[in-house]
């Protein structure tokens, strides 16, 4: 539903923190029900680095919320695409037309698929991965660019999120177009025309010469990251191996959060000490062939935040 150019809501018995929402704008604005989904969430997940909750209510929403109203505002960046939203329970308002959003950021939200039979399939023996989904039952894994994915995650090789975040956005803003107020993800064109410590400078270190080696990859048609996609998970993985720099973890994670292979299972040390100490003889594969990664990533949060 596209909202007028006022729109109020009043709380119901259905969404209590949901007090009055009042938003004034010059653009077309999307409203959304929608369970099983948080955006706080997921932009701490780990699997995106251009998602970020904002201190305040964006340009876009002039609200009239109090500071304990349960509403929340994000900034999402994708690929050369921006979004602000707010969220305040399963209640959304996207600062974008119903078409854009049908478009682009419904299957980049991967909103078709249901999430809450996903954690219903847990083995109610489980204890500890029950508990892992009920931790963070809004996380979704995104649809995201595969080229954007596959350099991210070089950087995120021997990191931590802050530091990844920081810099993804220092090459976004030194080599991305500037698209007025942000900064599209850099092209293969603008990377591979550096040498290969050229992004040191930004913080980058030893990523740099596997960046650089990956976006020439990439310019000279020997890797086409919109092709991987085509490729069933053992094919993309087996070929992202091949590139310069890429080791099984960052394979896996191009895999789960660029093909959206929900089977890929990156195991970091965050994972393997979950593998460790909860699951000493094995994950159970098998309970959950075709989307264990969903599962990777409840137990990376809950690890992490839980």
């Amino acid at each position: 539903m596209i909202m007028s150019a006022l729109y109020h809501f009043k709380a119901t018995k259905s969404t209590p923190l949901f007090k009055f929402f009042h938003f004034k704008y010059n653009r077309p604005m999307t409203h959304e029900i929608i369970e099983s989904f948080s955006l706080k969430e997921i932009a701490v997940s780990g699997q995106c680095f251009r998602m970020k909750q904002l201190d305040r209510a964006p340009e876009a929403f002039a609200a009239e919320t109090a500071p304990d109203d349960g509403v929340d505002y994000f900034e999402i960046i994708a690929a050369d695409k921006k979004l602000h939203a707010a969220q305040c329970g399963s209640r959304f308002f996207f600062d974008c037309s119903e078409s854009e959003f049908d478009a682009f950021w419904r299957g980049y939200f991967d909103l078709d698929t249901d999430y809450g039979k996903i954690i219903e399939s847990i083995d109610p023996q489980d204890d500890y991965l029950k508990n892992a989904a009920a931790c963070c039952p809004g996380i979704r894994i995104l649809r995201q660019d595969p080229w954007e994915m596959l350099i991210t995650f070089i950087i995120s090789q021997q990191n931590n999120i802050p530091r990844i975040k920081k810099c993804v956005e220092a090459i976004c803003e030194k080599y991305g177009e500037d698209r007025g107020g942000y900064h599209a993800f850099p092209p293969a064109e603008a990377l591979a025309a550096l040498a290969p410590d050229g992004l040191m400078e930004l913080g980058l270190g030893y990523r740099s010469k596997y960046i650089v080696a990956a976006a020439r990859e990439v310019v000279s048609g020997g890797l086409e990251p919109g092709e991987l996609i085509k490729l069933d998970y053992d094919s993309a993985r087996a070929r992202l191996l091949q590139v310069y720099g890429i080791g099984k973890k960052v394979a896996d994670c191009v895999c789960l959060f660029g093909l959206h292979h929900v089977e890929a299972f990156p195991i970091d040390t965050h994972i393997a000490q979950v593998l460790a100490a909860h699951y000493p003889q094995g994950f159970p594969f098998e309970k959950y062939a075709g989307y264990a990664g969903i599962l990777q990533q409840y137990m990376f949060y809950y690890d992490l935040h839980g």
